[in-house]
């Protein structure tokens, strides 16, 4: 399998600058909103494995409830504006500016807002699979600290 990585263009302020470069760059507000204020941006990112979506949601906004039992998506959703409601599962959640929630693929989740815009950064991908053994690890190869 050929590298997709470094077959990327490089993008500056909306314009290709051509050559090859490991990352690839865009603006969320670049991006056509769906259902009226969520950005989606792994396609446009091109990720082949982490789905990441701007999410500005207008007063009194919901999204529907769903799932990823299906796709076997675990998703992390953080509050980046304001305060709003998650519903896991039928239980309310209430999230501050900051807060950040897990939730599994099975969990029925919904994002029920207050009457001010919030927004969230909503981060999904395939769930974890540890080893049989529980001995999983993560590399830290190249972070300091």
């Amino acid at each position: 399998m050929i590298n997709r990585l470094f077959q990327r263009e490089t993008y500056f302020g909306g314009r290709c600058t051509g050559g090859m470069s490991p990352y690839k760059r865009v603006n969320y507000r670049d991006i056509e909103p769906v259902s009226g204020g969520m950005h989606f941006l792994r396609d446009p990112l091109e990720s082949e494995k982490i789905g990441v979506t701007i999410t500005r949601c207008e007063p009194n906004w919901m999204s529907r409830p769903h799932d990823h039992t299906e796709n076997g998506h675990e998703e992390i959703y953080i509050l980046i504006e304001g305060t709003a409601t998650v519903v896991i599962d039928g239980e309310p959640v209430a999230m501050e500016n900051g807060d950040a929630i897990w939730i599994p693929p099975e969990a029925t989740r919904q994002i029920r807002n207050d009457d001010e815009e919030c927004a969230f950064v909503l981060i999904s991908a395939p769930a974890s699979i540890e080893p049989e053994d529980g001995d999983a690890e993560w590399s830290t190869d190249g972070f300091i600290g």
